[in-house]
């Protein structure tokens, strides 16, 4: 599945990987029905590509969050090209399909990552220019040198119709995009009106209930708590410590394990210091890919009924 934040292991993954490298919106409701087909089409499977006419092709298999998002830049991109400029639709973050499959939803296509990439944990480190490689790839602002290149005065007349993020709030979130800009335009048509703190807090409450629901169905299933004691049992004969057997959990257990030992602060490593990590993690991956099989197999399509992305269940 294509999307922007990859429940709560993609984060763990996406700040391991930054460390091997030398070197956002305001519900997840699906699009009104006014937002028309014009503003981009999808695609099955995949990262987002880009139509003809500039505007973001979205995959069909994208989550509320990453359409919405994709909709909001290509309605970004109609606004600025009727008030004069070009605009081409940024689609930020994006997942190859390395990282969207080590999962293990699909044995095989794990299996052909894992033997390389272990979790994707030290993989960048060991092949930084790998395109296949697991990890969020940052593309750079693709209206940059447009900008650039605008005069002076036409620089301030395009900042002024795109509309620029609002001030931080007390509370970590951020005001809206400036009034009549396009940006604030493009979340109008997208996510309709602002929502009242009030709303927002009973729709994050609607949330949180769907979210342990799922979370409950998928722990209470006596065929996934059958599965996950044994794939338990499997790792520690492997010698492998466990450390939960919850179903919504188990998953990601020696994933999580191997990215805790990447202290928060530590340097990027060189491909030296990383092989050996990396050799490591592959072992690890693999023996987890295969004591999870089972299990696997039986819980991603109930996953799919009950999605659960918390740690509430």
């Amino acid at each position: 599945m294509i999307t922007l934040r990859f429940r709560s292991i993609g984060m763990v993954l996406a700040a391991a990987s930054m460390l091997s490298l030398s070197a956002c919106s305001q519900n997840d409701s699906d699009k009104p029905a006014s937002v028309a087909n014009d503003e981009g089409g999808t695609r099955r499977g995949g990262s987002p590509a880009t139509e003809p006419g500039g505007a973001l092709t979205i995959p069909e298999d994208a989550d509320p969050d990453t359409k919405n998002f994709y909709l909001a830049e290509n309605a970004k991109a109609a606004c600025m090209k009727k008030r004069g400029f070009t605009y081409t639709p940024n689609p930020g973050f994006t997942s190859n399909e390395a990282n969207s499959s080590i999962d293990g939803a699909d044995y095989e296509l794990a299996r052909k990552y894992r033997q390389k990439y272990g979790f994707g944990i030290h993989s960048r480190a060991v092949y930084p220019n790998d395109p296949a490689a697991p990890g969020p790839v940052e593309l750079s602002d693709p209206n940059k040198p447009y900008r650039d290149s605008l005069p002076g005065a036409q620089q301030k007349a395009y900042d002024k119709a795109l509309g620029t993020q609002g001030a931080a709030r007390v509370d970590g979130t951020y005001e809206g995009p400036s009034k009549g800009s396009c940006s604030a335009e493009a979340e109008l048509k997208v996510y309709g009106p602002a929502k009242s703190a009030a709303e927002q807090e009973q729709e994050n409450a609607k949330r949180s209930e769907r979210d342990r629901q799922a979370g409950q169905a998928l722990n209470g299933d006596q065929q996934l708590v059958s599965l996950a004691q044994e794939y338990a049992s499997c790792l520690r004969k492997a010698g492998i410590v466990v450390t939960t057997t919850q179903p919504t959990s188990i998953g990601d257990t020696v994933k999580f394990q191997v990215s805790a030992q990447v202290p928060p602060d530590a340097q990027p490593l060189s491909k030296q210091e990383a092989i050996p990590k990396l050799t490591r993690e592959i072992d690890l991956a693999l023996k987890d890919l295969e004591c999870g099989k089972e299990f696997r197999a039986a819980y991603w399509p109930k996953f799919k009924k009950n999605p659960y992305f918390g740690n509430n269940g």
